[in-house]
C-alpha cells in the first residue's frame, strides 16, 4: 500500500476509534446522570437521540465539505464540537443542558470524525481492489475503540464519577484535531480506466443519479433498521443489565466485548465484501443480528448469557458499514462518497433516534423494554428482505480509448 494511503488509513482508523470509542461509553452514564440530575430514562435517552439525529442531518454537509476541500479540515472542526460538548455535559444542570451538550455539540463533532468524512477520504487513496478490505479496517477501528473505551470509563465512573469520567474523554478527544494532519490536503482523485457516472459530474448530477436508483433508497431503508437496533443497545443495554441485577462491571464488559469482536467482525465483513455481493452479505448480516436478540431474549438472563450476547452482536455490529459504504461506491463510484453515504447515514441516524429515545419512552411508560426489543427483531427481519432485491450492477460507462493513428 502506498505510503500516503498508509498514512491516511491510519489516522482515520484512529480518529474514529477515539470518535466511536468516546460515543459507547454513553450508555454507562444513564443511570448516574439521571440519579444525579433528578430527570427520567427518556430525558437522556432524548439527549442521545437528539445527538444522533444532528450526526445524521449534518453528515451530508460534512461529507459534501469534506469531498471538495478535503477531511482534514472537517475534522479538525469536529474534534473541537466534540471536545465543547463533553465539557459542557459536566457543568449541565437540567435537561436542556444535556440536550444541547450530548445532543446538539456531540452530534455535530460525530459528523465531522465519523465514517462518511473518513471513509470517503479512505475511498479515494486506496486501490479499488483493496478498498472493501480497507474500509474495513477503517470501520474496525471504531470497534478497537469501543473495546479500550468502556471499561475504562465504566473504571473512572465507579471510582470518581460521572463528572470526571467526562473530562477524561475530553481530554483525549482533543487528540482527534491533532490526528488530523494525516489528512492534509485537497481531496485525491484517483484515475482509473472505468469510471463512474458520477465521477466527471457535478455534485447535484451525482445526488439527482443515486435518487433515481432504487437500490439507493432501499440502502437508506436497511440503514435506519441499523441504526434503530444499534443506537438502543448501546444507550440502553447498561440500563437493561442493571434491571436484570446483573452487575455494572459485567455491563460494561458486555460493550466492550462487543467492541472487541466487531473488531473481527468489521474487518471479516470487509473482506467478504470484496469476494461476495454486498447485498447478500447485508440480508445474512440482519438475519442473524435478529436471530441473535431473539436468543438473549428467550435464555435466562445470567453473566454467561450477557458476555455470550456482547460476543455474538460484536460481530454484527458494524459490518454494515464497509457492506454498504462500499455498495454505495461500487454502484456510484468513489468521488462522492462522503456525500452520497452521508445521506445514507442520515437514514441510519434517523433509526439511531428512534432507537434511543424509544427506549426511554417506552420503559418509563411501561416498566419494561420488551416492546422495544421485539421491534428490533422485527425490523431486522425487514432489513434482511429489502436489501436482498437490490440491483447492485455498477453505474458505469467505460471511458472509450482513442483509436491509436497509423503511423505516417
Amino acid at each position: 500500500m502506498p505510503k500516503r494511503a498508509l498514512i491516511v488509513l491510519l489516522s482515520g482508523a484512529a480518529i474514529v476509534a477515539i470518535s466511536m470509542g468516546a460515543r459507547q461509553t454513553f450508555g454507562l452514564f444513564l443511570a448516574p446522570i439521571s440519579d444525579d440530575l433528578s430527570v427520567t430514562r427518556e430525558v437522556f435517552g432524548l439527549a442521545i437521540a437528539i445527538q444522533n439525529l444532528m450526526w445524521g442531518v449534518a453528515q451530508p454537509f460534512t461529507g459534501a465539505i469534506a469531498d471538495k476541500f478535503g477531511a482534514g479540515r472537517v475534522i479538525v472542526v469536529g474534534g473541537l464540537a466534540y471536545v465543547a460538548g463533553l465539557l459542557l455535559a459536566t457543568v449541565s444542570t437540567d435537561p436542556a443542558g444535556l440536550y444541547l451538550s450530548l445532543g446538539v455539540l456531540i452530534g455535530l463533532g460525530l459528523s465531522g470524525t465519523t465514517f462518511s468524512v473518513v471513509l470517503g477520504a479512505v475511498g479515494r487513496v486506496v486501490a479499488e481492489e483493496k478498498r472493501s478490505m480497507a474500509l474495513g479496517l477503517a470501520t474496525a477501528g471504531g470497534s478497537l475503540g469501543m473495546f479500550a473505551f468502556v471499561p475504562a470509563g465504566q473504571a473512572v465512573l465507579s471510582s470518581f464519577g460521572w463528572i470526571p469520567a467526562f473530562a477524561m474523554l475530553a481530554a483525549t478527544a482533543a487528540l482527534m484535531p491533532v490526528l488530523a494532519a494525516g489528512f492534509a490536503g485537497r481531496p485525491e482523485r484517483r484515475q482509473t480506466n472505468q469510471l463512474s457516472s458520477t465521477a466527471d459530474s457535478s455534485l447535484g448530477a451525482a445526488l439527482v443519479q443515486a435518487r433515481q436508483h432504487n437500490g439507493y433508497w432501499l440502502l437508506n431503508a436497511g440503514f435506519l433498521v441499523c441504526g434503530f437496533q444499534l443506537a438502543f443497545i448501546a444507550t440502553h443495554l447498561p440500563a437493561f443489565l442493571t434491571d436484570q441485577r446483573i452487575s455494572p462491571m459485567t455491563a460494561a464488559l458486555a460493550l466492550a466485548l462487543i467492541g472487541f469482536f466487531n473488531i473481527v467482525g468489521t474487518y471479516l465483513w470487509g473482506v467478504l465484501g470484496g469476494r461476495y455481493r454486498k447485498k447478500y452479505l447485508l440480508s445474512t448480516l440482519y438475519l442473524a443480528r435478529s436471530a441473535v436478540i431473539a436468543l438473549f431474549l428467550v435464555l435466562p438472563t445470567s453473566d454467561f448469557s450477557v458476555l455470550a450476547f456482547g460476543t455474538a452482536i460484536g460481530l454484527l455490529w458494524l459490518g454494515t458499514v464497509p457492506l454498504t459504504s462500499g455498495l454505495v461506491m461500487q454502484l456510484f463510484g468513489p468521488r462522492y462518497l462522503g456525500t452520497l453515504f452521508g445521506v445514507v447515514f442520515l437514514s441510519h441516524q434517523i433509526g439511531s433516534f428512534l432507537g434511543a429515545w424509544l427506549g426511554g419512552y417506552v420503559y418509563d411508560r411501561t416498566g419494561s423494554y420488551d416492546v422495544v426489543w421485539l421491534a428490533g427483531i422485527a425490523l431486522g427481519i425487514a432489513a434482511a428482505l429489502l436489501h436482498w432485491p437490490i440491483a447492485d450492477t455498477p453505474t458505469i460507462r467505460v471511458r472509450p480509448r482513442p483509436l491509436r493513428q497509423p503511423a505516417p
